[in-house]
């Protein structure tokens, strides 16, 4: 009989029982590490090294955690926490304008797959819109959820949420037209 999320935590806490929490990385760790690679703009060796960090700072607060959310929605707090520490660590100062026009500048027929376009896409999103998108709709949290995983109000993360789909439209563009032909 497989235990539960709380069980294993209670375990944890309790008999400082490893195994326990070991199960818990093995229930979560594709998740948490899924979510961060997109943050990261598909940079899967420093997204893995947050999802380590992620389950280190979990297990150091796992006191803290209160069961008024989900075990995954805590986590995904912490790895948004963690990706956003990351991100003032390493800020360059690009601006978005200049990406925009880089990106739109690519001709069309250079891009063939939707998957690298739609990754692409993601990469002209700010910080905030792309942590929106992800935890919407990558992760299927509601948008309550990713609004207290982002330590936003509600109203914050659906403007993220509109921007982010009007730039992806725009920018996806080529493929709506593709498909209409």
């Amino acid at each position: 009989m497989s235990l539960s999320d709380p069980d294993l935590i209670a375990r944890v806490l309790l008999d400082d029982d490893e195994h326990a929490f070991a199960e818990l990385v093995r229930r979560h760790q594709s998740a948490v590490r899924g979510v961060l690679r997109k943050l990261m703009r598909g940079n899967e060796v420093l997204a893995d090294e947050l999802a380590q960090e992620t389950f280190l700072r979990a297990y150091r607060s796992l006191k803290q955690y209160r069961d008024e959310s989900k075990f995954s929605t805590w986590l995904y707090r912490i790895a948004c926490n963690a990706f956003q520490s990351d991100t003032r660590r390493t800020r360059t100062h690009e601006s978005l304008d200049g990406n925009e026009a880089e990106l739109t500048e690519t001709p069309v027929i250079e891009r063939v797959d939707l998957h690298h376009d739609i990754e692409e896409a993601m990469k002209v999103l700010t910080d905030n819109e792309r942590a929106a998108v992800t935890l919407c709709y990558t992760s299927g949290l509601t948008h309550a959820e990713a609004a207290e995983v982002l330590h936003c109000p509600l109203g914050t993360l659906k403007t993220n949420i509109l921007a982010a789909k009007q730039k992806l439209r725009r920018y996806l563009l080529p493929w709506q037209n593709r498909s209409l032909t």
